[in-house]
């Protein structure tokens, strides 16, 4: 077993800004990721799973969830998220972090809302009868390769 106070041992590495093209074909790439967003004016954040839609970022809630009530909230264009996801190596460091900012809504549509939870399937056992979209306006993201490669594994 790894003890992971010590660091990896790694060899030259370097940090390669990803188009938001690029950015957003990996955040497809994965089904988990991090959403971030204020909760009594501070940070809060919270692991989700997510499906991309036509550059939309979807993600199931609950009724109860921090995010629903934010959501909920009167605001002309929804509330300003942010929303993370990666695939890193542990033991190499290498591979890619995606950040998009945005703002989420709430899905009100009955049709889109029946669709979402046909195509995305919650990873707790609890029920989930909301979604939130997120339209990013800002995509960036980071390839972390060692100076030999161009890609990492896993992408």
């Amino acid at each position: 077993m790894r003890d992971n106070t010590q660091p990896v041992p790694v060899g030259p590495r370097r940090s390669i800004e990803l188009d938001s093209g690029e950015a957003l074909r990996l955040l497809g790439s994965v089904s988990v990721g991090r959403v971030v967003f204020t909760r009594h004016a501070l940070p809060t954040i919270r692991p989700v799973n997510h499906i991309l839609d036509n550059g939309d970022i979807v993600i199931r809630t609950h009724e109860g969830a921090a995010l629903t009530s934010r959501t909920r909230e009167p605001a002309p264009s929804g509330v300003v998220v942010a929303y993370e996801a990666d695939t890193i190596a542990p033991a190499t460091h290498l591979g890619w972090s995606v950040v998009a900012t945005g703002y989420a809504q709430l899905v009100t549509d009955p049709r889109e809302l029946a669709r979402y939870q046909e195509l995305l399937h919650p990873w707790v056992q609890q029920t989930m009868d909301h979604a939130v979209r997120i339209r990013p306006d800002l995509v960036t993201g980071i390839l972390l390769t060692d100076t030999d490669a161009s890609r990492p594994a896993g992408s």
